[in-house]
């Protein structure tokens, strides 16, 4: 049996974001959705998110770019004096490595931005992280503690298989783009699984058995995507997906990933794809469902 989740990173971005995921939803095949509870479109996100209730919604941890959600005093060694947190992954996880940002910090924040999405009346489903960052043994142990203590057992497994980001960027080449960046990414994650899943055992925490889009990010259109589903393993699977419609919040904010979005967003509502998981009896799932 095959369960497949498809969930929109970004949720609470820009207004277009909440609109191409709420539009993936109601007309295509998105499931799941992480909010970003530091997000400039968050307020419009929940409102939109309480409109669809079948739509699973998780919350998508930001340790990189926008606000602090928890007071300053509690974060002090990872937001600066405005309450800014880093600006980009590689300063991030510098300072973090040097020892600069504290656990404890991470710690409060994640659970700073879970308890604002919680007190908004949404039931959080599941957790993952802006730009992965939880790949990072010190960041998963931070997360792991928080989800524990809130209750929550479902996390995202960043770690792709090797064999299976080879065989859709090829495909993805034949038609023109190339994906070096994103190959050496998923690399870079998948040397870190024994760590992710010691901590995962240690905490109780669940992940699809398998995760798919990180080589593929903001290429995934109508025909990669529709490949990707037809060789899809056995068991469960997310794929990542960053549907939305450009706006000017978008085109400003800074994200490398523009018209790529609405790209991801065809590829949802296209019928093709739609009936490539009908073909092969492919069940559609939220995290709120796995196992």
């Amino acid at each position: 049996m095959k369960h497949l989740i498809l969930n929109a990173d970004d949720f609470g971005m820009t207004l277009g974001v909440n609109q191409g995921i709420i539009r993936a939803h109601r007309d295509g095949i998105l499931t799941s959705a992480t909010l970003m509870a530091n997000g400039l479109a968050y307020d419009d996100a929940v409102v939109q998110a309480k409109t669809v209730p079948e739509l699973g919604v998780g919350c998508h941890l930001v340790l990189i770019g926008g606000k602090a959600v928890a007071p300053l005093k509690q974060v002090k060694s990872l937001a600066d004096a405005d309450g800014n947190l880093p600006q980009s992954l590689p300063s991030f996880v510098a300072r973090l490595s040097a020892g600069l940002i504290r656990t404890g910090a991470i710690e409060h924040e994640f659970r700073a931005q879970i308890e604002k999405i919680r007190s908004s009346g949404i039931a959080v489903t599941h957790l993952d992280t802006h730009k992965h960052t939880h790949a990072h043994p010190k960041v998963m142990e931070a997360l792991a503690r928080v989800a524990k203590q809130l209750g929550i057992t479902r996390i995202r497994k960043p770690m792709e298989n090797l064999r299976d980001s080879w065989r859709t960027t090829r495909s993805a080449r034949a038609d023109g783009t190339g994906h070096t960046a994103e190959l050496v990414a998923a690399a870079a994650a998948r040397a870190v699984t024994p760590w992710f899943k010691a901590i995962s055992r240690k905490y109780g925490l669940r992940s699809p058995d398998h995760f798919l889009g990180l080589a593929m990010t903001g290429s995934l259109g109508p025909a990669p995507l529709r490949r990707m589903i037809e060789t899809l393993p056995d068991g469960s699977t997310e794929i990542m997906l960053h549907p939305a419609v450009r706006d000017d919040a978008l085109a400003h904010s800074g994200s490398r990933l523009q018209m790529q979005r609405e790209l991801e967003l065809q590829a949802l509502l296209d019928p093709g794809v739609k009936s490539a998981l009908a073909e092969r009896d492919i069940r559609l799932i939220t995290y709120g469902e796995l196992n």
